[in-house]
Parts: structure tokens; sequence; C-alpha cells
């Protein structure tokens, strides 16, 4: 069945089902049903307790989402769509929807196990889909695409009790089956059917789509793609058909697929909430998701620019102090790039937003003092004393702040912000750095 009823918001909005969520902007009214599926998660205690907050708004009673974007469903079929905050600062609702939604695309795709997913204008921008929507068309184009090269068979281990001996007798069957029935053979045979472990999954990943797919479109194709599946049967254990899988030479072509399927018929992992309806969700850790995608991207730089330098992430090798001689409290920043073993810079980024126009751009006090503990402990020797600050890029938070915070001991903290781009990703300096002796060290 499709869903009922889509809603869209950001990163920390609200939603309730009281008649008072009406005359709030920020409070998204939705059913009954949904709104005490949704608390009774949230109260659970488990992992699903990390993904909604119960809050208070003049008196009335609210779930707040936290810091995961994608999408949650209901058992009543209502989608709630959770795109990431940087897109909050635009004056149209709709414009910063898109954006959000493309920039969580751009950094999903860039980390392990989503490499996937497409991220090209033509595929999100111009058709402004939902985020589940555009999971949806490209797991359908990929199957389109897989079935105009072909679905493979495989020889499949058959038994059945035939008319005509066939393949191998079963003697065992054959004396338990047929004492009577002298003219039967009970036999054990191999078959090419197009009945493997690949096919299933992709029919089993199929029937699930066509129960959430929104579009017209979207709907009319999968209906087309399930006829081409017709002889295959459902998958009964995914586990077991995963384990199975067979990367047969010329089975390449299956890879994107089945990818897909992984996804989605693992009840849309990494972040699931399963209740008793098992109304399965899409979400995503922003702060990890983010953190990823700034490393990797670094790394990517570097490995063009400055080969013999080493970009490590969450590195522990320093602790804020000694007991006993023993290291306590560990410190991990997210990002150490060191050169022939000299630490030369520390960077730690932060999913959150940002204001230039106040005062100290409302920098939170606590990450200060972590930079700091940082600088002491990783940039000790004198080689290197940059440590950075890093953002996403926001609407008001699109330059990096002009001078740095001086920490004492050499040390300077820079904030910047990290653009986040479908064609090129990349930290943007203050000129004051890129004038400075250490720009060599991340920018081109």
């Amino acid at each position: 069945m499709k869903s009922r009823k889509e809603i869209t918001l950001f990163e920390f909005g609200f939603v309730a089902k009281d008649l008072k969520a009406d005359t709030h902007t920020s409070v998204h009214k939705i059913s009954a049903q949904s709104y005490d599926y949704l608390k009774q998660l949230c109260l659970r205690g488990e992992s699903d307790s990390k993904l909604l907050k119960v809050r208070s708004i003049d008196g009335m009673e609210v779930l707040q989402v936290q810091n995961y974007a994608g999408v949650i469903f209901t058992p009543d079929r209502t989608q709630i769509e959770v795109l990431p905050k940087i897109g909050k600062g635009l004056v149209d609702d709709k414009e910063g929807h898109d954006k959000a939604r493309e920039s969580l695309l751009i950094m999903l795709r860039a980390l392990k196990g989503f490499s996937y997913i497409q991220t090209s204008n033509a595929n999100i921008s111009s058709q402004k889909m939902p985020l589940l929507e555009v999971f949806i068309t490209q797991f359908l184009q990929s199957v389109n695409t897989l079935i105009k090269r072909g679905l493979r068979s495989d020889y499949v281990r058959c038994e059945d009790n035939l008319a005509y001996l066939k393949g191998k007798l079963n003697v065992g069957k054959q004396l338990r089956e047929n004492v009577i029935n002298k003219h039967k053979f009970y036999c054990e045979y191999d078959e090419f059917l197009l009945n493997r472990p690949a096919n299933r999954l992709i029919h089993s990943t199929l029937r699930k789509v066509m129960a959430l797919a929104r579009s017209v479109s979207n709907q009319k194709l999968v209906h087309e793609l399930l006829f081409v599946f017709n002889e295959v049967p459902l998958s009964k254990d995914y586990t077991l058909d995963f384990s199975g899988l067979k990367s047969d030479r010329g089975m390449s072509y299956y890879q994107v697929p089945l990818e897909w399927c992984r996804l989605i018929l693992n009840g849309f992992s990494p972040q699931t909430m399963k209740g008793d309806t098992h109304a399965a969700s899409l979400l995503f850790p922003m702060e990890r998701v983010f953190e990823d995608y700034v490393a990797k991207i670094i790394k990517e730089q570097y490995r063009k620019t400055h080969p013999n330098r080493v970009v490590d992430a969450q590195t522990s090798g320093q602790h804020l102090a000694l007991y006993q001689g023993k290291g306590k409290f560990k410190l991990r920043p997210d990002i150490l790039i060191t050169e022939d073993d000299n630490n030369l810079m520390v960077l730690d980024t932060k999913w959150k937003l940002l204001d230039s126009k106040l005062h100290n751009t409302n920098i939170a006090q606590a990450d200060v003092y972590q930079m700091f503990a940082y600088a002491k402990k990783y940039l000790k020797s004198g080689y290197g004393k940059d440590i950075v600050l890093v953002y996403p890029q926001q609407d008001n938070f699109s330059e990096a702040l002009t001078h740095d915070y001086d920490l004492g001991d050499g040390h300077k903290l820079w904030v910047v912000p990290f653009e986040i781009n479908v064609k090129e990703s990349r930290l943007i300096w203050p000129t004051l750095y890129k004038q400075s002796l250490t720009v060599d060290a991340i920018d081109k």
C-alpha cells in the first residue's frame, strides 16, 4: 500500500498530534496512531530512543527528531522525510529541501557501501523527488538495466517423482515412495532455471518497493519489472540468499541492483526503527556521515597533491591526562595530518549550524576547549601549529572566519566551512590563511 501522508521537515524538527500543532509553523501535525507509535519507540530505552525525544512547546507535547536524516515510516502509512539541517537557512522551503536532499545524497555516495547512489542533477534536482522516491527510482532503473542485459540462470538441484528416468535415481526414496507405483521414478536432477539467490532477492525487493512507491512512473515500472520475474520465486531467507550469492564470471552487472536489495531488504539500514508492526525506516546519523565524507574528500585531495602526507581518521594516540603513569581520557580528533611522523594539522568536523553575523558565530565553548586540548597534545612538537574546526557550508556561514583564534604557544584555531558539491567538495579557507606558510597543507 502507498504512503497515505507525506511530511518533510529538517533535523530537530517537531511532530505532534495535538490540534494546537496547526498554529505552530515549526510543528508538523501527524495522526494520533503515528504519534503514539513513534512515542512508544522513543520510550523503549533502546537504540530507537536516540532518534526521537519527547519535548514540550507551549504546554503541547511534541516529538523532536534528532540528528538523523532519512525517512521514517509509521503503521498507518505516514511517511516522514527528515532532511539535513543545512537547508534551513534558505527563505524558500522548497529550495532548502532540494539543497539538503542533494547534499545528503552526495555525502552518502562517497561512503563505503553507497557508491551506487547517483548524484547527478538530472536524477535529483530536476525531478524534485522526495528522498525515498529517489532511492526507489534508482533501484528500479538499475533493475531495468539488468533486465536489458539479460537475467542469468543457474543449475538448481531438483527432486521429483517422474514417469520417466531423469538424472539420478534416488534409491532410498524410490523404495519408500514407489513400492506400489512401479511405473514411477524418484529422481534427482539439475535444472537450468532463473531460480538463483540473486534473482530471488531482486524479486523480493521489487515486491517490497511496490508497497512503498508513490509516483505513477515508479508504480508503472515496478509492475513491468515484476512481470519479468514472474517465474522466479520469492526469497524465503534473505540472509541465506545473500550468503549464497556467487560472483560468477559475467555477473558484475548484478552488483548495483543487489546493493540496493541489501539496503532495502535489510529494513533500510544502517539505522532502522522497528516496532511490533515492523514499520522500518531509513535513517542516517548525520554527524558520522559528515565526518566520514570530509575525511574521504581530504584523503583523495592529498593523494593527488601531497602523496607523502598521511591523513588519519579517528586517531587515538594521545590522552588528556595521566593517572599513575597510565593514559586517561582519550583524545580522538576526527582528522590528523602527518608528514614523516610529524603532526602537521588537526581537523575536527562539527555537524552544526553557525551564524557568522553573531558574536563568535555561536561556536560552542566546549568545542573550543576540545580543540585546545588537541593542539596541546597533538601539536606540541612545534612542527605544526594549525587546528581547524570544520562546519558544513550553510546560508549563514558560507565563508570562513577572517581571522584565527590565538590559543597560545603559536597554536591557531581556524573556523572554516566545507562546501558539499556534486562536482568538487572542498574546504573554504580565509584569505589570511591562504597567505600563510601553511597554505599547501590542504588547499590546492
